[in-house]
């Protein structure tokens, strides 16, 4: 291509120009059906901004409903039990959020009372609390300015202003939210930052985007140079281990057999079979099930044991028998609970 051909990068609109936009799109286009925005409540946002990290909004809907029946507002969750929060978040991952969450909700309760501050810098001294987090509870929950930079904010601001490269780069990084600050408004601060979401969750999609929806088409860097299929650069993709694991199933009429796991590794302080070290001769096997972690897939095999077997004499506090009717309330990963469940449907039958 001659230099006479090369497409030329449209100037970005002003950042007053370009949230007049964005909030303008969000009100007649947006999402605003969305259970966490029925009355904004700083609570109701600040759970709902936890369980959305890493997670699809379809996904957590339901687990937002159900939280709120359990922990209907924060001084609920400060006094409850770790079983109990970890229970209900069992099927959403990543239980760090959980145990964050519920140590968010003592630190509010601690230090302010039960009532969230509305600054993003004290916001980031809650536990679990990040930069993006602190400033969506900012936008969403007392409608005040706050930069925001999500995935979502990222695909975007890499098309619009033509930025190339790895954005987990600590250098793009600061660039994207320099920006996210220059370009927050001083007024209707919930619906840019809504709208912001909305654009990268239906128009600028990763795959397939609907650039003739989008408010600013007409200055978009990537859409003028035809890189809206390349931007944002994409990431190589890392060949995902595969690990073995090996667990122990005892099921008698006093109970299951349950292990809480340590603080470190997966599942942490989460109620499991208890977990051998390596492969055994000894006992017979039960069944099998997989699991699909962000960083490898567990292939594991499941052993029957008894009494008989040495496993009540397994030299462990964390391990003990739990009854049946007590399941409910234990926290269980998901995939253990669905082995357990299918055992317990196959001995009911």
């Amino acid at each position: 291509m001659s230099l006479k051909n090369k497409p030329v990068a449209p100037t970005p609109l002003a950042p007053k120009t370009f949230a007049e936009r964005v909030v303008q799109w969000q009100r007649q286009h947006g999402r605003h059906d969305l259970p966490w925005q029925a009355n904004n409540q700083p609570y109701h946002v600040l759970v709902s901004e936890l369980m959305l990290q890493q997670t699809q909004v379809s996904t957590v809907i339901p687990y937002f409903n159900n939280w709120l029946v359990q922990f209907p507002d924060i001084h609920a969750l400060a006094n409850a039990h770790e079983d109990q929060v970890l229970n209900a978040w069992q099927g959403l991952g990543y239980y760090s959020r959980a145990r964050n969450l519920h140590r968010a909700a003592q630190y509010i309760v601690a230090e302010y009372s039960g009532q969230l501050p509305d600054a993003p810098e004290l916001l980031r001294e809650v536990p679990g609390v990040g930069p993006y987090t602190a400033g969506a509870i900012t936008a969403f929950a007392f409608d005040k300015p706050a930069a925001i930079v999500d995935g979502n904010v990222k695909r975007l601001f890499a098309r619009y202003f033509g930025i190339a490269g790895d954005l987990a780069s600590s250098a793009l990084n600061k660039q994207l939210w320099q920006l996210a600050e220059r370009y927050t408004p001083t007024q209707n601060n919930r619906s840019y930052a809504q709208g912001l979401l909305d654009l990268g969750a239906t128009v600028c999609k990763p795959r397939q985007p609907n650039c003739n929806l989008c408010p600013l088409q007409e200055t978009c860097n990537a859409l003028a140079t035809d890189r809206v299929d390349t931007l944002p650069t994409a990431k190589k993709k890392k060949q995902i281990p595969t690990k073995q694991g090996y667990f122990l199933f005892s099921l008698t009429r006093a109970g299951v057999l349950l292990e809480q796991r340590p603080s470190e590794g997966i599942w942490p302080r989460l109620w499991s079979f208890p977990e051998l070290e390596q492969a055994s001769h000894k006992l017979s096997e039960h069944g099998s099930f997989k699991h699909v972690f962000s960083h490898y897939r567990l292939n594991a095999m499941v052993y029957s044991a008894s009494s008989a077997s040495g496993v009540e004499r397994l030299h462990n506090t964390r391990v003990q028998r739990v009854a049946i009717e007590e399941l409910e309330h234990v926290g269980l990963p998901a995939p253990i609970r669905k082995y357990l469940d299918t055992q317990l449907q196959l001995l009911n039958k």
